[in-house]
């Protein structure tokens, strides 16, 4: 396996349009990992204070109309 200063080194080397495609897989990569520990989350329960935090402010009259 790669160590990082190597992966560094190759990533030096990728042209303009190599390096946007690495840029998009970081970012698509991390917004899928994202999305996976908010469901993870949700599905856990780990997330109910949320919901109990608008239901208070709304009970309140604490909430904006969008």
């Amino acid at each position: 396996m790669l160590k990082v200063n190597e992966i560094k080194a190759a990533i030096e080397l990728l042209s303009e349009k190599e390096l946007s495609r690495l840029r998009k897989w970081f970012y698509d990569r991390d917004w899928h990992r994202w999305d996976r520990q908010i469901q993870t989350d949700s599905e856990s329960g780990r997330l109910d204070f949320l919901t109990r935090e608008a239901d208070e402010a709304r009970r309140k009259g604490q909430l904006k109309e969008l």
